[in-house]
């Protein structure tokens, strides 16, 4: 069965975005040492997964950053990978390379999950997220802390409902100051 994935960068007190949506807070200038951590986790995923909401700007961002005269590092990537786009407001895409799901969630997950293929990751986006995460449909955790608090904003777990437990698989510290904690659902 394939995994999904969840990418994710946030504060030590687990904001994924400030009140506003900002996100300025971020560590954008990763090191090498980050770069080959996500080059290793996203090389066996062949699908993303994105709400509407993100989509939005995360598809075109990543299109004009591989068209431009100097595609920025990964652009590819974001490009050629399919992605699946939830959401109950689209009945079509309108974006290249991506399909729409307007189905329930848990039902349209677990059969993405049974089919063959590669991992799936999904990279924020927090009501999205937030859903996947109190549907217990994510089995790996890869939060990536920078060190910075908001003392509040979006979190990602205000929807959990219910205990959930998951196991520590690694802590690594990057060179560019986040710090990564690897999580599966157990």
């Amino acid at each position: 069965m394939r995994k999904l994935k969840l990418q994710v960068q946030m504060t030590i007190d687990g904001f994924i975005a400030d009140q506003n949506g900002g996100m300025d807070w971020m560590i954008m200038n990763w090191s090498e040492d980050l770069k080959e951590y996500v080059r290793k986790l996203t090389d066996p995923v062949d699908t993303i997964l994105l709400g509407r909401k993100l989509a939005e700007g995360f598809i075109p961002y990543w299109t004009a950053a591989y068209l431009s005269p100097e595609p920025e590092e990964g652009a590819e990537i974001f490009v050629a990978t399919p992605k699946v786009v939830f959401t109950k407001t689209l009945m079509t895409s309108i974006w290249e390379n991506t399909i729409v799901a307007n189905g329930e969630l848990i039902a349209e997950v677990n059969d993405l999950k049974q089919r063959s293929g590669g991992d799936l990751i999904a990279y924020g986006g927090g009501q999205f997220v937030s859903s996947l995460i109190k549907d217990r449909l994510i089995d790996e955790l890869h939060l990536f802390v920078n060190p910075t608090i908001l003392r509040s904003g979006m979190s990602i777990f205000q929807t959990v409902i219910e205990k959930q437990h998951y196991k520590s698989v690694n802590v690594q510290l990057f060179d560019c100051g986040i710090v990564v904690l690897n999580y599966k659902l157990i």
